[in-house]
């Protein structure tokens, strides 16, 4: 009986639970429709307020959706960004469905472990990352040339349009030697409409094998940290 009276109480408050996240998302998306379309609302780690996910971002609200709360929470006792490590979750890639075939692969090593990423040219994060790269290896990257900048559209042209454009990449990343002009047919229009549907605002952006999309450089350490952590997904 007492199991039985348990059971009722877990189902009672997880109806609840979602009772409470539908009448926040249906109040922001009735009074707030600036907002855009909610895709879901999850009550968050911190009492009284609410997660809002939307068009691939993280926001938070309070149960009677009176205020906006934009920015990261952190967790003092450890040290963790919550936020942060919330939205690698809610927004995680599905890896293996990427259109792994317009973008160039580089074999390092034994390239067991898998990393893409989105890139420009012209970006000076980006020209960092590969100077990590260098000290990484037994890894497959698929970079994904992502003109952001001025002048970009031409360089990843011409670039491509090389013999060997992973060789003409790197030697453009990392040594300055720029590339020969090219004019041969790219598919850099699909590489803009893959980082238009993962929301991908700046470059570099990482994403990992478990899905995990990180925007931002990362030194060496943290590249083998994070890639030993998806290598078991």
């Amino acid at each position: 009986m007492f199991r039985y009276l348990l059971l009722l109480l877990a189902i009672f408050f997880c109806v609840s639970a979602y009772a409470d996240e539908d009448k926040v998302k249906s109040s922001l998306q009735k009074n707030y429709p600036q907002i855009g379309k909610i895709d879901k609302v999850y009550k968050s780690p911190v009492l009284g307020l609410y997660e809002v996910v939307t068009d691939g971002q993280l926001f938070y609200t309070d149960e009677k959706t009176q205020y906006l709360i934009v920015g990261n929470i952190f967790d003092l006792k450890n040290g963790h960004n919550l936020t942060e490590e919330r939205s690698h979750k809610l927004f995680a890639v599905d890896f293996s469905n990427l259109p792994f075939e317009i973008a160039l692969k580089r074999v390092k090593g034994n390239g067991q472990r898998k990393l893409a990423y989105l890139t420009d040219p012209n970006c000076g994060y980006c020209k960092k990352l590969e100077g990590e790269l260098k000290n990484v290896d037994n890894v497959t990257l698929y970079r994904f040339l992502y003109p952001i900048f001025a002048g970009s559209d031409e360089k990843v042209r011409n670039i491509l349009c090389t013999g060997d454009p992973n060789k003409t990449w790197e030697d453009w990343m990392l040594n300055g030697v720029p590339p020969p002009a090219g004019n041969c047919a790219t598919q850099t229009e699909k590489v803009v409409a893959l980082g238009k549907k993962l929301h991908v605002n700046g470059t570099p952006t990482l994403i990992f094998a478990d899905g995990t999309q990180i925007p931002g450089y990362l030194p060496a350490a943290e590249l083998e940290k994070a890639l030993n952590g998806a290598a078991g997904h």
